[in-house]
């Protein structure tokens, strides 16, 4: 059984972290955390009326991102890197409601092959079911660029 923890976000200090997916300090971002469970890394996220596309409905690029976001995490946490989205794919199986109580989306490394990381992923409703799949392809940077562009260890707590 695989104990799940909260994942650290390293950026909160400083001064000039607004990302839309995971600052909690962009007023208009979505304030994802993310939580380590065994090889994969878990958000859960609660829809609202401001991310509609159609009445009632989640706008697919507000999902795609938070698969996007995700994906980073699982480059941030897990391969202890910087990197960035080469190439994005997203299944829309199922709409989602902006009345949903919780999303849960979920992403892990499914092959590495370089500096290329191939991440799943996937956003299940509060069923349970799987609404939304996702494919990402990730570059990643070396050691010595992503801490020149200020990258910094990803621990959990």
């Amino acid at each position: 059984m695989t104990m799940i923890k909260k994942i650290i976000n390293p950026w909160l200090d400083h001064s000039q972290y607004k990302c839309f997916g995971c600052s909690p300090n962009n007023p208009f971002g979505l304030h994802m955390e993310f939580y380590e469970d065994g090889d994969d890394i878990v958000s859960t996220w609660h829809p609202e009326s401001n991310y509609q596309g159609w009445v009632d409905t989640i706008h697919g690029g507000i999902l795609s991102t938070l698969i996007d976001e995700t994906c980073g995490w699982v480059v941030t946490r897990k391969l202890q890197t910087s990197g960035f989205t080469v190439q994005l794919n997203v299944k829309f199986r199922k709409t989602v409601s902006t009345t949903e109580s919780e999303l849960t989306i979920r992403a892990r490394v499914t092959k590495q092959v370089k500096n290329l990381a191939y991440i799943s992923a996937e956003i299940t409703n509060s069923s349970g079911e799987v609404c939304n799949e996702g494919e990402a392809i990730y570059f990643l940077m070396s050691q010595e660029k992503a801490l020149e562009m200020g990258f910094r260890p990803c621990e959990v707590e």
